[in-house]
């Protein structure tokens, strides 16, 4: 079968040409045949998938499917799913299966997607490379010997790969646009508040956001229109139910900002030519283009991580084995022994370091000095993006500095692995919208530009990457 993109498989389900049942058959088998190289997923789903597409070839004969008709879709492993495993690629949560779908994931069955499998990434969402994973490191679908990114990154090679025809990421400081742009797929971070963190199992609150990974901008704003809208779960759901794959492709008094900001030290050359070239495109097609200052940019990464760390030290405070999850009670006498024995065993490095470190930053003495100031630096950065939105309907930049890094590569050093966020932190701080689209590639690696939009404006973030699309022609193969 010809590799299809989500709507196309969607209309066909609708119209009969196809069977719900072999696509998803169709799938399961380039997962078995492809994934034991990139190790895409944590958890394979299939009986309850072709159950799945079942009940969606009932639906078609009863003319009651949904806008995803039998497009099968993966999850990434820290979304709750009901009855299948959900460990957010920790031991400490092992065998934990939730009695309940996140929003999103609910919303997606009532469209007729179809469940396939739980995706990796690093463990908690803690990591730009998915090598932080305490079961396997997932490897880039374009070049086996380098990084997907992440956190995401089980289920941006996943797409990129044809193991799923679209995936759910999450992304807290990059983690759905930093595995897009290193595999070559779209990634879209919605604006906080539009879909429901309902189900999903909380690093940071305040950050971060269940967004689509896909193939093509259009199956982005499917998704995304599937799973935005206010949900009574989630105190911090302000979204409305949109449709966002009507477009308008046209760059005619487009006003785009590009921060001098985003290519600054250590933004590889061949990344930089790639984004220029492409705003130089939509130049040509009629957009307004102005390089400006976000001075306060600069100072997202150190407000992000200490923002990030703190609230990630209480989140995870919940995880001691005596609930769900995994529990050593070998030699412990009393609550306290065993909490410390399952934490220890349960957590790997990179989440026993951001917890200390968050803990560290919350403590008394410190608090003002460190989660305060951060606090303050965050309000700075969201004033300088109000400001450029006044004058500009979105901005533009790379979206990765670099193209995926050699597996290991930065693992031995850690202040490496953090400044590779340094393009995607500001738009989570801000809260605003933003997605990754492909714009080039160096040595066979792809080129990531990045766009961004004011609040609640993901129509026309969306219609920006769909001109550009289709200028570049660009699509993940």
């Amino acid at each position: 079968m010809k590799m299809q993109s989500a709507w196309e498989i969607a209309e066909g389900v609708r119209k009969g040409s196809i069977s719900a049942v072999e696509i998803v058959e169709e799938f399961f088998e380039r997962i078995e045949k492809h994934d034991k190289e990139i190790r895409a997923f944590i958890t394979v789903s299939k009986d309850s998938a072709i159950q799945q597409a079942k009940e969606i070839e009932k639906k078609r004969r009863e003319k009651k499917l949904g806008r995803l008709a039998g497009v099968p879709i993966a999850v990434k492993d820290n979304i709750c799913t009901r009855g299948i495993e959900t460990t957010c690629a920790s031991k400490i949560l092992k065998g934990y299966i939730p009695p309940y779908d996140a929003t999103a994931v609910r919303m997606l069955k009532e469209e007729g997607a179809v469940i396939i499998g739980k995706t990796n990434l690093d463990e908690f969402g803690m990591g730009s490379s998915t090598e932080f994973s305490a079961f396997f490191a997932t490897k880039n679908p374009r070049n086996l010997n380098h990084v997907p990114g992440g956190s995401s990154g089980g289920s941006a090679a996943a797409v990129a790969k044809g193991l799923s025809a679209v995936a759910l990421g999450t992304d807290t400081g990059g983690s759905i646009r930093c595995p897009s742009a290193f595999c070559g797929v779209v990634g879209v971070k919605p604006t906080y508040g539009l879909v429901s963190r309902y189900g999903l199992i909380a690093y940071a609150n305040t950050l971060e956001q269940i967004g689509p990974i896909a193939n093509n901008v259009i199956d982005a704003a499917l998704l995304l229109s599937c799973i935005a809208g206010h949900d009574p779960h989630d105190s911090t759901s302000i979204g409305e139910n949109k449709d966002y794959t009507k477009f308008n492709s046209s760059a005619k008094k487009l006003k785009i900002g590009v921060p001098r900001q985003y290519f600054g030290e250590g933004t590889q050359k061949a990344v930089s030519d790639a984004v220029w070239r492409a705003i130089k495109k939509l130049e040509g097609e009629g957009a307004e283009v102005e390089e400006i200052d976000l001075k306060s940019v600069g100072y997202a990464l150190a407000s992000y991580y200490i923002i990030a760390m703190s609230e990630a030290s209480s989140n995870l405070a919940r995880y001691d084995g005596l609930r769900y999850g995994f529990q050593d009670s070998s030699g412990a006498r009393d609550w306290s022994t065993l909490f410390s024995k399952d934490r220890k065993a349960g957590f790997g490095f990179e989440v026993k370091k951001r917890i200390m470190l968050g803990t560290f930053a919350l403590s008394a003495g410190y608090f003002d000095a460190y989660y305060l100031k951060a606090q303050k630096v965050r309000n700075l950065i969201i004033q300088d993006f109000q400001r450029a939105f006044k004058k500009f309907d979105v901005l533009m930049g790379p979206t990765m500095p670099t193209t995926a890094f050699k597996l290991g590569e930065k693992t031995v050093d850690p202040l490496a692995m953090y400044m590779s966020d340094c393009d995607t932190v500001p738009a989570n701080l801000a809260g605003i919208p933003a997605a990754s689209i492909p714009c080039g590639s160096s040595n066979g690696l792809p080129i990531g530009l990045q766009i961004m939009a004011t609040p609640f404006e993901e129509g026309k973030m969306l219609n920006v990457a769909k001109t550009l699309e289709d200028i570049l022609g660009v699509y993940a193969e």
